[in-house]
């Protein structure tokens, strides 16, 4: 370019020199300059002209023709723009490749800008969610998903785990919302139909539940005969002697069976809440240290600390259920001569109900499963303990129910600690704080 524009230099120059030397015979040299100038002038403005005229009316034809700079400089824009077509036409091929694969998708699929306007969706969207091309565009994704529960979702900005949801348009409907972040803070919302899966895991707890209530009456029925026989054992062979002791075990052993799955299953029916009461975690804790060490019988050291004032609303039955659980595991595995703390303590602005022991400790391959129902680390020494396999399942159905959430540490040979992780919405004042915090109030309005 510094070659042309000497180029252009010189041309100016040549023009101003010629009008001065015809100006100078007649006394004109001013003049003469002028009209060199204006004619130089009259040429950049007719190729200004042409260049208004080329990207105004034809922008994709050859562009005019030119020498110098103004050649050079039609040429350049040319192939750039050239190459803006190019690459335009890629990325609407681009883009017309991905809403054809989009709109073969089963599930819905909403493109959602930086503030949560809907900006694209595909056919399966207006399926499930009852969207409108006309009415809907642009719209912000919750004036049409209006459930407070997926309102708080979206603002939440914590789209690990999805949510679940009937339809807006059909209650009988079950989706799955996933949200994930992209681009500059835009989001694409993808709804799954699960309908099937939920009616085939309702199917499901309610077998589980009716087979399990089910077997509750021959079960009584075993162990009352069973009884009997044990009392009148005396008067029996030494053989059957040995086998009404095993069948009694066995027995007892699908009872606490069938408590469990029962358990279970009004855990995962029942919504929970009506029996919220104000609990004192220290007598909770101590009163499942007593049930722990007549298991243990004397075979491991419990003891309780208590490192957090305020106490817990919840249901005091599940709870202590879900402690003792965890308690129980505790003994039955820690190993002999294990020492074993059932603590309660804050925890991250909430608070935290905690069983620590330094037993034998837990594989970190096996704890992504250990809430699941059935699974066991071994299940040869699980069986012999008198364990069902849905203890930690249980805690986990107990702690959704409480906002809560468990949390496991361990390795093998470090002992382990399951902690009980609950917020502080779920958390009650103490009476001197509550006393305090009324003082403090009377003493604002005073002044």
């Amino acid at each position: 370019m510094s070659r042309l524009w000497r180029r252009e230099l010189w041309r100016l120059a040549a023009l101003v020199a010629v009008g001065a030397l015809v100006g100078w015979p007649f006394a004109l040299i001013g003049t003469g300059v002028a009209v060199g100038l204006g004619l130089y002038l009259f040429y950049q403005l007719r190729q200004l002209h042409a260049l208004q005229e080329w990207l105004t009316h034809h922008p994709h034809d050859e562009p005019p023709a030119a020498s110098g700079l103004w050649g050079e400089l039609f040429d350049r824009l040319y192939r750039y723009q050239k190459g803006q077509r190019i690459t335009q036409r890629r990325l609407r091929d681009t883009l017309r490749r991905i809403q054809e694969s989009s709109e073969a998708m089963r599930d819905s699929v909403v493109m959602l800008d930086r503030h949560g306007d809907m900006e694209w969706w595909n056919s399966a969207a207006e399926r499930m969610l009852g969207l409108q091309p006309a009415h809907d565009r642009g719209q912000h994704i919750t004036n049409l998903l209006r459930d407070p529960r997926f309102v708080d979702y979206f603002h939440a900005r914590a789209y690990s785990e999805p949510l679940t949801l009937s339809s807006p348009i059909d209650d009988n409907m079950i989706l799955q919302f996933q949200i994930t972040l992209y681009g500059d803070d835009e989001r694409l919302l993808m709804a799954r139909d699960i309908t099937r899966l939920h009616r085939l895991e309702q199917m499901r707890r309610d077998f589980v539940a009716n087979v399990s209530h089910e077997l509750r009456t021959p079960l009584t029925v075993l162990t009352g005969y069973l009884e009997t026989y044990g009392d009148m054992a005396e008067l029996l062979p030494d053989r059957l002697s040995r086998g009404i002791g095993q069948m009694q075990s066995q027995t007892r052993r699908m009872q606490n069976l069938v408590n469990d799955l029962l358990l279970l299953s009004r855990l995962e029916n029942d919504r929970g809440g009506l029996d919220d009461v104000r609990l004192d975690p220290a007598s909770l804790l101590e009163a499942v240290r007593r049930d722990a060490e007549a298991l243990s019988a004397g075979q491991h050291h419990i003891e309780v600390e208590i490192a957090e004032p305020r106490g817990l609303r919840g249901s005091e039955k599940e709870l202590h259920s879900a402690v003792s659980n965890l308690a129980f595991n505790a003994v039955r595995y820690a190993g002999e001569g294990s020492h074993i703390v059932l603590r309660w303590r804050p925890w991250k602005g909430g608070a935290c109900l905690e069983v620590e022991d330094d037993g034998e400790g837990i594989d970190p391959l096996h704890i992504p499963r250990l809430t699941e129902r059935f699974y066991r680390v071994d299940k040869g020494r699980s069986t012999a303990t008198g364990g069902t396999g849905l203890g930690l399942a249980i805690v986990k159905h107990v702690l959704l129910r409480h906002d809560a959430r468990l949390e496991i540490d361990s390795r093998l040979g470090e002992g382990a600690t399951f902690r009980c992780l609950f917020p502080v919405e779920r958390l009650i004042a103490t009476n001197d704080e509550i006393a305090s915090t009324s003082n403090a109030a009377r003493q604002s309005g005073s002044a």
